[in-house]
């Protein structure tokens, strides 16, 4: 006998078509999902405000990035670093001697410099 094999999307929609039907309370609904209510109340709000796609698992990166380094901070590193073959450490240094604001961290430009490809992890 096989096995009863659905996939996520399936068992949100079966969840909607019983949810929208109002024949069980939400609760109990919730409970045959094994899901809580507040996971039940978001899908039927995502399916009313979006549709169907609203049910597919959605992105949890952030829309920005207020503590990320500007392009021209990492560009200046990049520089330094194709410049003068320094590590973090030295760079940062640098940078403040320069007068540069908002300087990063150490960590922060090795970082940056392993991103980029300038520093590999059988170097550090």
């Amino acid at each position: 006998m096989p096995w009863n094999v659905k996939d996520t999307m399936s068992l949100r929609e079966e969840f909607i078509c019983l949810a929208s039907g109002r024949t069980l309370p939400f609760s109990e609904l919730c409970r045959r999902f094994n899901i809580s209510r507040q996971t039940g109340y978001k899908w039927v709000e995502r399916h009313r405000t979006q549709g169907g796609e609203g049910l597919a698992d959605q992105s949890r990166r952030p829309h920005h990035s207020p503590m990320r380094s500007s392009d021209q901070t990492v560009a200046l590193v990049l520089e330094l670093r194709r410049q003068h073959g320094w590590g973090g450490r030295k760079i940062e240094r640098r940078l403040r001697d320069l007068g540069h604001a908002n300087v990063p961290a150490p960590a922060t430009i090795t970082e940056i410099l392993r991103r980029h490809g300038l520093i590999h992890e059988r170097d550090s």
